[in-house]
């Protein structure tokens, strides 16, 4: 039976250069019911204005990846890295025994959207490390791309704990079924669009949770984009 946490239930900020919704608490957010889920610890909707960013600061032993949703946002990191990445693009940043870094959008003239994601690793102190992969829209249509893994399996970008993120579109007459396993837990997060899961209605923003044994069915997607989190 999924929990549903619903868009407008989510911590909320609005700082002018940034608007950002929290599906878990975070910074001057706390809500002591939704603290995170097994090692997922922060699920941060972002939209970045126009020539605007995060100056640079620092973080440790956490597994963070950047998914965008619209937009592009430029990366300068203490490892030496610099980029910039684009809508299917994820990045992966672990922080391991520390890293500074910071991300800006460099257009004049659009907003950059993105899903900011904090896992907690299996180990403290690891090595600090940084991956971006692209995936494409005809990776992720109609079904589950694995885009996050333990050891960067099939093509994934590589997360040092024991959970697998998934990247699907949804529209009209797609299906796409996933079966959790026992003892394992799970998170959707719609990014946009709407669908349904199981008879259950959700739309942009919203998230809903369960643990296995569980078989879902996702369909009924309105230009919907997920992503699906496969938890110990």
């Amino acid at each position: 039976m999924l929990e549903v946490r619903r868009s407008a239930e989510r911590g909320h900020f609005d700082h002018g250069w940034l608007k950002t919704f929290h599906t878990f608490s975070f910074a001057d957010y706390f809500d002591p019911d939704w603290a995170g889920y097994g090692p997922l610890r922060v699920i941060n909707d972002d939209r970045v204005a126009p020539g605007e960013g995060f100056g640079k600061h620092g973080h440790r032993d956490m597994e963070i990846l950047t998914y965008i949703l619209a937009g592009a946002l430029e990366h300068r990191d203490s490892m030496g890295n610099g980029s910039v990445i684009r809508v299917g693009d994820v990045q992966r940043m672990s922080a391991g025994t520390g890293v500074t870094h910071s991300e800006f959008n460099a257009s004049r003239t659009e907003e950059v959207h993105l899903l900011q994601i904090w896992i907690e690793p299996d180990a403290l102190r690891l090595a600090p490390g940084y991956e971006e992969k692209h995936f494409s829209v005809a990776d992720r249509r109609g079904r589950l791309r694995l885009i996050a893994a333990p050891g960067g399996a099939e093509g994934a970008v590589l997360i040092h704990q024991d959970a697998r993120v998934y990247a699907g579109l949804l529209d009209g007459a797609e299906q796409i079924g996933f079966q959790l396993a026992p003892g394992r837990r799970l998170w959707l997060q719609v990014a946009r669009g709407k669908l349904s899961v199981d008879g259950v209605q959700l739309a942009a923003g919203d998230g809903a949770r369960t643990a296995g044994p569980a078989e879902l069915v996702l369909r009924e997607g309105e230009d919907a984009e997920v992503l699906l989190f496969d938890l110990p």
